[in-house]
């Protein structure tokens, strides 16, 4: 079969009532999520046999068979998702969770999907980066009529290439992705030899714009976001990547931001393997520590797991690993506030300068916060506070994890000798440069 006429199999999109013609007329069971907690799907008990991936602090939607064809059914509502503890945020999404389940199934599968509006507005979805039928591509108005509410339509068509996909409504799309309604949608290869890994890790890079003491996101917000969110959550409570010392290691990332994120994982050199159109052949695949995501795009990248520890793994725009910030704040290093603080205190007991010296103090500091909201520096590990927030995670290698364990192991004990300590001793001559002009440094001789 070739291209043309796989696309031509695909039904067009039609009222779910309309589907007493098939062997069932009713819809698919819709499961909502329990927790912000990372679900580790189980591993298919038929058809062809992949390894799931694990959706950081997300799920997989469960799917049925009718006939040949595999049924799924998203609902999109309204949604209360935890950000962080302690801090809530009313969003839209899927079945109970922002952002929605994970749809997984296999290349050359025909696919089945529900979609029930329970939003006070129409909505659309569209399987991003999927090759399908234009009647299926879930632009409102262009490939199809809007989901009115109370509505249920069903997209169908065949997967015809597998890879590392998205879906997200293509209707009020500012307003209903700026609420958090977006998921990932992941096609495993038929054949299980190709592009085989141990451990598969998929997030979602997504924003909001909440004002601290708020719950609903400002969805008119073009750049100033101020919650950086790997599947709508944040550091400190984004779950770690578990890894088994040894196993090879896949993760998928995709952007529904507004700007770009160069993804930085330590203690490993990585390959690309991925993108929005397929696996990258390996003699064009390239090495990378920090892999850049464009908006509106995914990567996928591999490592064999051989160098064991907590390995930090985040955004490198500093902006994006801080929670809540006041964006106008004025710095204030160098400077003597002790005048300032007396007059303030005045008015406003118990108030307390901050800057002076920089922003660590943050990390230790614990303060009254407005209502539902999060410290900007936030988190602490073995040694003191990690002073993070916002898109970062650990990666957790460990030898003598499970192959199945996804549990954190607690923290990273480092073997005597590896770790940087306070020195007492002699120090060698300190080597300074006061001139702005370059300088060769003189080559020393044996």
């Amino acid at each position: 079969m070739n291209r043309r006429q796989i696309l031509g199999a695909g039904a067009t999109l039609v009222s779910a009532s309309l589907l007493a013609r098939t062997s069932t007329a009713q819809t698919p069971e819709a499961p909502v999520a329990g927790s912000a907690a990372t679900q580790v799907p189980p591993r298919p008990s038929s058809g062809p046999e992949y390894n799931p991936v694990v959706t950081l602090n997300g799920w997989s939607l469960p799917w049925r068979m009718n006939g040949n064809v595999k049924e799924f059914h998203l609902i999109a509502e309204p949604v209360e998702r935890e950000l962080a503890e302690g801090t809530v945020a009313r969003l839209w999404g899927y079945n109970g969770s922002s952002i929605g389940p994970t749809i997984e199934a296999v290349e050359g599968d025909r696919v089945r999907i529900f979609v029930t509006n329970h939003l006070p507005e129409h909505t659309t979805i569209h399987w991003h980066g999927l090759i399908l039928p234009s009647g299926m591509d879930g632009v409102g108005g262009l490939s199809h009529p809007g989901i009115p509410p109370g509505k249920t339509f069903v997209y169908e068509f065949d997967l015809i290439k597998s890879g590392t996909h998205m879906y997200h409504p293509h209707a009020d799309e500012m307003v209903q992705m700026a609420m958090g309604m977006m998921g990932l949608f992941i096609i495993h290869p038929r054949d299980p030899s190709v592009m085989p890994v141990d451990r598969d890790f998929a997030f979602l890079l997504n924003a909001f714009d909440i004002t601290p003491g708020s719950a609903v996101p400002r969805t008119m917000t073009m750049l100033d976001f101020n919650l950086w969110c790997w599947n709508s959550r944040i550091f400190p409570d984004i779950d770690p990547l578990v890894v088994r010392q040894g196993d090879r290691v896949r993760v998928r990332v995709g952007n529904l931001t507004m700007t770009n994120h160069p993804i930085h994982m330590h203690g490993y050199h990585f390959e690309v393997t991925g993108t929005d159109g397929g696996w990258v052949r390996p003699e064009a695949r390239w090495p990378e520590v920090s892999i850049d995501i464009p908006v509106g795009a995914m990567r996928a990248y591999e490592f064999v797991a051989d160098n064991p520890g907590d390995w930090a793994i985040h955004c490198h725009k500093s902006h994006h690993t801080m929670n809540a910030m006041g964006h106008d704040i004025p710095t204030m290093i160098g400077t003597d506030q002790r005048r300032s603080v007396e007059l303030i205190r005045q008015h406003q007991r118990g108030y307390m300068a901050m800057g002076s010296a920089g922003m660590a103090e943050m990390g230790e500091m614990e303060m009254p916060l407005p209502a539902n909201t999060v410290p900007m520096m936030t988190g602490w590990g073995p040694h003191g506070p990690i002073e993070m927030g916002g898109m970062f995670s650990v990666v957790k290698v460990r030898p003598d994890i499970a192959p199945d364990d996804y549990s954190d192991p607690g923290w990273y004990e480092n073997p005597p000798g590896t770790e940087a300590h306070e020195w007492t001793g002699d120090l060698p001559e300190i080597a300074r440069n006061d001139s702005p002009r370059t300088t060769l440094t003189p080559r020393t001789r044996a």
